[in-house]
């Protein structure tokens, strides 16, 4: 079946390349559409309605934020100019730019900052990162270029929650038209327009003819491609079908370093990939078992044939490249005392349980890895693998801890606004279990989430830094997740695409992006 995403005018452009992937054949322009080929699917194009690093990554092509990060996640104004604080950290007035038009014309303003931030702290909308904002009481439009938010109380990182992707500015009158729809039908202020979206394969963006920074964007079109299969992956960026792939298979980045006409960079990351266990439900509900299961996994062997060195064992729940992330420790393999905690805890010959994660290559290697360390302690774990559909009903929408089906579950997380807080609050708080968040362990510690609210009331960094340690180490030692490995950024790209980047936190900077001679 052919699938023709080439508008007219692209159709002028050079000889285009035939791309024949899972029997759909797609045509593309080779000199001024970048093909990035991504391991994942997408879940949803409403930022606000999405969990995903990836769904994130993609709406940077066309949604916008009052600040951002740069490729080295440093917040950086985008929308805003400028902000003021009152009233202990309380108020913050925004001045935003002037001028600045969404895809279909229609003003941004502050007005289309209030309706933004008034839909997502609606509880009856339901948006997945409602817990995100649900720190803001309310949002007044002071004039047509200045914007007040008012919190519920002091929070110390509101300006790198505003630097989240998440935190995105779409068109009032496309939200009015779409609705609940706006995934399917994106509209904001970016370098690049929607233009259609084919699940799962592809989703295409064009250039904005009218972007408000001058000289930008410096391609016509992304097409940015699902290819969950590692090889396949791989072969498309050496056959010279896509321009950039991240993250690289880890086992291919030998031979693409070696590629002549490819760059394949790598650097520290702050992605953490854990093993959750549901506190709520035996066996889990035994800190002895949560123990043997973290001395149970050779996380340096796992950091090697899994990741093939792109990785490094676990210092504790938070990477020490985030912002108040600390050093806390390490449970070393040792699985003679996993067997002994085991017995202790009653269970001398182990038990049965599953342990799920979504699909993909890396992913399905990792949780093989995870059984076999598991099976040699007498833990007989049942692997389920699941798409993004089925993961976010049986995982993220659960509407009662006691609903769960979750036992452990093998996944990643960055925290996506460089602070401790969103390495924390997110995963570990109380209220953050499902479906506000991604508590998947079910854990619950009042000592640990006084911790969370005493660090963001405070702008004090040393007093921050404390707190943020004495956190990080209650919940290592009550080990709700087997920590494992942070990954190092890998990813790579054609000589001759530049100004696209990966950042620590495995999102991607690309507003620059461009092909040269």
């Amino acid at each position: 079946m052919s699938l023709k995403f080439l508008s007219a005018s692209l159709l002028q452009l050079s000889l285009a390349l035939a791309l024949t992937l899972g029997g759909t054949q797609v045509a593309i322009a080779q000199d001024k559409t970048a093909v990035f080929a991504v391991a994942n699917s997408f879940s949803s194009l409403d930022p606000y309605d999405t969990n995903a690093t990836l769904d994130l990554s993609v709406c940077k092509s066309f949604y916008q934020g009052l600040y951002t990060f740069d490729k080295d996640l440093k917040v950086t104004p985008q929308l805003a100019d400028s902000y003021e604080t009152a009233k202990a950290g309380l108020i913050y007035t925004f001045k935003l730019k002037k001028g600045i038009k969404f895809h279909d014309g229609t003003d941004f303003n502050a007005a289309a900052v209030k309706l933004m931030f008034d839909r997502v702290t609606n509880p009856e909308n339901k948006l997945k990162r409602f817990n995100l904002f649900s720190n803001i009481d309310n949002t007044v439009v002071i004039d047509d270029s200045t914007v007040r938010i008012t919190l519920k109380r002091p929070f110390s990182a509101f300006i790198n929650q505003l630097s989240h992707p998440s935190a995105a500015m779409i068109s009032p009158a496309a939200l009015a038209k779409y609705g609940k729809q706006i995934g399917m039908n994106p509209v904001g202020t970016g370098p690049f327009k929607f233009v259609e979206w084919k699940q799962p394969d592809y989703m295409k963006v064009s250039r904005n003819e009218n972007y408000w920074k001058p000289g930008l964007p410096k391609i016509d079109a992304i097409i940015w491609r699902s290819v969950t299969d590692n090889n396949t992956r791989t072969a498309m960026l050496q056959a010279g079908e896509a321009h950039f792939t991240a993250p690289v298979p880890f086992e291919q980045a030998e031979n693409l370093a070696k590629n002549p006409k490819l760059d394949l960079i790598t650097a520290p990351g702050i992605f953490a990939y854990y093993m959750s266990m549901n506190t709520l439900k035996k066996p889990f509900n035994d800190i002895r078992v949560r123990h043997a299961i973290n001395y149970a996994i050779n996380k340096p062997a796992l950091a090697k044939v899994v990741f093939y060195g792109y990785a490094e064992p676990a210092q504790g729940p938070v990477p020490t490249g985030v912002e108040f992330g600390v050093n806390v420790g390490r449970y070393d393999y040792n699985p003679a005392k996993a067997r002994e905690l085991l017995k202790e805890a009653g269970y001398p010959n182990g038990f049965e349980t599953e342990l799920w994660s979504a699909n993909n290559s890396t992913l399905q290697k990792a949780t093989q890895f995870l059984q076999q360390q598991l099976g040699q302690v007498g833990i007989k774990a049942k692997i389920t693998l699941m798409e993004v559909g089925q993961r976010v009903q049986q995982v993220e929408n659960v509407q009662k801890p006691e609903d769960a089906g979750v036992r452990m579950n093998f996944g990643g997380w960055s925290a996506s606004t460089g602070e401790a807080d969103w390495g924390l609050r997110p995963l570990f708080a109380t209220e953050s279990q499902p479906p506000k968040l991604q508590n998947f362990a079910y854990y619950s510690n009042k000592e640990f989430d006084d911790l969370l609210y005493e660090a963001l009331g405070s702008s004090d960094r040393v007093k921050k830094a404390q707190i943020y340690k004495q956190a990080q180490e209650i919940v290592f030692k009550d080990a709700p997740w087997a920590f494992l490995v942070t990954t190092k950024v890998a990813y790579a790209r054609a000589k001759n695409l530049k100004g696209i980047y990966q950042m620590p936190d495995n999102s991607f900077f690309f507003e620059n992006v461009e092909f040269t001679k």
